[in-house]
């Protein structure tokens, strides 16, 4: 079974400063600092931020259970002029439950009055016998992050504009 989700957060940011967190791996350093009931670590397994980099990411505890869960992620596409990247469950997390893809896309589509749009798109495939799990893929957490990273954007654009103290 296969399927897709697709979530869209407007941001009166212009697209190349949202890029500067999307495109490389400041956005996963921010999102256990910004959203931490979301993933509790990711951490840098191999490559540069580029393409062919693997993250290992660790979920924070859902309600109501003991532990986290542990996945890795590897960036499959980054094209900087676009401002799209793509990155693919690779190892754990949702594979263990009969998922045998799982890409997340995110697309900074450029507006023409200087604002964007974060584009989160989800591209799953489950196994026959667990299509039921289909559920579990959601773009509530990317939704979550576009929020988070619009909101730190803005913060630290406005400290950056800031005049120094004499």
């Amino acid at each position: 079974m296969e399927g897709s989700l697709c979530h869209e957060f407007e941001t009166d940011l212009a697209a190349a400063n949202v890029w500067e967190v999307y495109g490389g791996l400041l956005v996963g350093q921010l999102i256990p600092k910004l959203l931490p009931e979301l993933l509790s670590k990711v951490e840098l397994g191999e490559g540069d931020g580029g393409v062919g980099t693997v993250l290992l990411v660790t979920t924070a505890p859902a309600p109501g259970t003991k532990g986290s869960a542990t996945y890795k992620e590897k960036f499959i596409k980054i094209n900087n002029e676009n401002y799209i990247k793509e990155a693919a469950v690779i190892e754990g997390g949702i594979l263990d439950h009969g998922f045998r893809k799982y890409l997340m896309r995110i697309e900074i589509v450029r507006n023409e009055d200087k604002s964007s749009i974060i584009r989160s798109t989800i591209e799953y495939e489950v196994d026959e016998e667990h299509k039921s799990n289909a559920s579990l893929a959601s773009t509530n957490g990317l939704a979550a992050v576009a929020e988070a990273v619009t909101k730190y954007i803005k913060e630290h654009k406005s400290i950056d504009r800031t005049p120094e103290q004499t």
